[in-house]
């Protein structure tokens, strides 16, 4: 009996040290990771030229000609193994000169408010819009009010992102559906134009733009933001004055569509070339920041991923590739591209990961994914742990990916501290100077020490 407890012990010994070495040499690789980001910058540099030097990069426009551009000379000075842009035909939809609205009350008097067109919105036409003004918190008041209360008259939605979230992602999605639909709806009751409360926890004066749809079977009017401290003064001066006025001036408008890229780095598998680990962040950007946060971090976040492993001579085993999708802001028409190639060449994605929560201190990852496949990788918290990577969740994961889970690709979402994201997201705000260094390269460095390990031990 004991003979056989002896043998069985030299027998499983050597598994547990190949084990024990294995991990190891994984935690000294990963270590490496950290060091090389947070000692060489280079994302840092990158975001700064992207912003700064580029800026806001709105789709179908020059500028987001020249980011992408931009990003395949900079993936082309990596020496990779495979640099390509996948060609997209993309909107065009042009901001035009600085848009206003001014309150006229005969009690209160003339106050001009800082507001931004929403992305597609129709112009006013050169003579503006001038009209009353009814308030309005949700679809359900429209109803309520009904044809007769609204027909001619500007619709303000001013329902306020809920503060006592502690997730702002979800205060965010509270508020925004009025943003997105608030045009649509407001002009089946015949309003003459809508504005709407900034999508934000912050008290400020910047207005926060985002897309916004119409709907083919109601004609369109024109749509615009107000910056948060606005809105709050505006729906006072409505209490104090329902009869006072707002006048609008847009001159926004759609053009031809233009043809545009996702940008696409690879290094290839030295043994299982044919099996992909994409990650990424979108390209494109609202116009009137630099588009840092959004998602100018996620960008050259993912880009540092292959730079990490090339400047530490890491060869994978699977084909790491990262893309620089287009179109993110207004259609997902990269997104659609990419999964679309993606089925059509029969690739085998072994997981995606998305970064487009902004450059703030990483928390962990966002996993959509079987929970076999969810557990794999909360058993990897023992390596995440000194990086102080502790959420690892089942959750959602990013727009730009999401095609991909049709063909069974498990999606991961980076996920960053989330406090003030909304203070930068789609405004003004949106700038290099707003992003931390170190917490930019953490992120990177969390992605890919997340990669080396599903390149290692798969999913």
């Amino acid at each position: 009996m004991r003979k056989n407890i002896y043998l069985t012990l030299i027998l499983v010994m050597p598994v547990f040290i190949h084990v024990s070495k294995g991990q190891n040499q994984d935690s000294l690789v990963i270590r490496k990771m950290y060091t090389e980001a947070l000692t060489n910058p280079v994302g840092y540099k990158n975001l700064d030229y992207l912003c700064t030097r580029i800026g806001g990069r709105l789709c179908g426009t020059a500028k987001a000609k020249e980011a992408v551009q931009y990003v395949k000379k900079l993936l082309e000075g990596m020496k990779l193994d495979t640099v390509y842009l996948q060609p997209v035909m993309v909107k065009h939809w042009e901001r035009g000169n600085k848009e206003t609205a001014r309150i006229i009350s005969k009690q209160k008097g003339k106050k001009d408010l800082h507001v931004c067109a929403l992305g597609t919105s129709i112009g006013t036409g050169d003579t503006g819009i001038k009209a009353d003004v009814v308030e309005v918190h949700s679809f359900n008041d429209l109803k309520t009010i009904g044809r007769s209360g609204i027909e001619g008259k500007i619709v303000f939605f001013n329902r306020a992102a809920d503060e006592s979230r502690i997730n702002t992602f979800e205060s965010y999605g509270g508020a925004v559906d009025q943003r997105a639909r608030g045009a649509m709806q407001a002009a089946r009751y015949k309003a003459l134009a809508v504005i709407v409360r900034s999508a934000t926890t912050a008290h400020d004066n910047f207005p926060h733009t985002g897309v916004q749809h119409y709907a083919d079977t109601v004609k369109p009017i024109p749509a615009m933001c107000v910056s948060t401290n606005d809105a709050d003064l505006l729906s006072l001066w409505l209490k104090e004055d329902p009869s006072l006025k707002l006048s609008m001036m847009m001159n926004c408008r759609d053009l031809p569509e233009e043809p545009s890229s996702n940008v696409i780095g690879e290094i290839r598998g030295s043994e299982h070339p044919e099996e992909v680990i994409v990650f990424g962040g979108h390209l494109d950007s609202w116009d009137i920041g630099e588009g840092a946060h959004d998602d100018g971090t996620g960008v050259v976040q993912t880009i540092d991923i292959l730079r990490i492993y090339k400047a530490l001579g890491i060869k994978p085993k699977h084909t790491l590739r990262v893309v620089a999708f287009m179109d993110e802001e207004m259609a997902q028409r990269g997104a659609a591209a990419y999964a679309e190639m993606v089925k059509k060449k029969v690739e085998k994605h072994i997981g995606a990961i998305e970064a487009d929560r902004g450059g703030a201190t990483p928390w962990g990852f966002s996993i959509d994914a079987s929970d076999q496949q969810i557990n794999k990788i909360k058993s990897w918290k023992p390596f995440f742990a000194p990086y102080n990577l502790w959420f690892i969740e089942k959750g959602g994961s990013g727009v730009d990916i999401r095609d991909l889970k049709s063909q069974g690709t498990p999606l991961i979402g980076l996920v960053t501290d989330p406090q003030r994201y909304f203070d930068y997201h789609h405004c003004a705000n949106d700038t290099y100077d707003k992003v931390n260094p170190r917490e930019l390269e953490l992120g990177a460095a969390g992605m890919a020490e997340l990669v080396y390990l599903i390149d290692t031990y798969g999913l």
